[in-house]
């Protein structure tokens, strides 16, 4: 624990990003496809549950499936399909801890230290907000940040805003690399990748 962060750490609230239109994958609701016989988002629900002190799930739509899952869905406040920060917003807005981390619904080898090392990281560096990085690339849907970020980034989306990086470029990040496992980060955006990621699981098996 660091110095900075004297008594018990902040709790966090896991916001599952899930609330995009899939156009990539022909307009299908992706956290619900399967992978290995299940939806990829009860992969991810599964590796980042243990890490979050709460969880909600971001979903424009098929909102009763999702809440088989076990946790609150929360739709987007702006209307149509703005983008991850529109998840995030909601996030923000809805979570009872002082700290948001994100994920999408499409990546379910995410790290299972992925909350652990951007919180050490977000206090060691006094950061407004920790970034995930593997093979030299920011991935900004694996972030953790302060709850007090909230009227800042609603006022972003309110002007027109969608893009995270832009958004984020007034912060103080601190930038977390995760070179150890950067497959954690594949995600599966289009039925071939879904196919292949399948292929790969099978192959695994003993």
């Amino acid at each position: 624990m660091s110095a900075k962060t004297p008594g018990p750490l902040p709790r966090v609230t896991g916001v599952v990003l899930a609330g995009g239109l899939g156009r990539r994958m022909g307009g299908v609701d992706k956290g619900l496809q399967l992978l290995d016989g299940r939806p990829m988002v009860a992969q991810v629900v599964e590796r980042l549950a243990p890490q979050v002190d709460e969880l909600l799930i971001n979903a424009n739509r098929n909102a009763g499936q999702y809440a088989e899952f076990g946790h609150r869905v929360i739709p987007d406040a702006i209307e149509g399909f703005a983008g991850p920060l529109a998840g995030l917003e909601r996030g923000l807005a809805e979570a009872t801890t002082a700290l948001v981390v994100t994920v999408p619904c499409d990546s379910p080898f995410l790290p299972p230290d992925l909350v652990a090392r951007l919180r050490a990281a977000l206090f060691e560096q006094e950061a407004d907000l920790a970034v995930a990085s593997a093979r030299g690339r920011q991935q900004p849907v694996f972030s953790l940040c302060h709850r007090r970020l909230h009227a800042g980034l609603r006022a972003y989306l309110a002007g027109g805003g969608r893009k995270i990086d832009h958004w984020y470029s007034d912060l103080r990040l601190a930038e977390v690399a995760f070179d150890d496992q950067p497959e954690a980060f594949d995600n599966i955006n289009t039925a071939d990748e879904l196919s292949d990621a399948q292929r790969r699981r099978a192959s695994a098996r003993p």
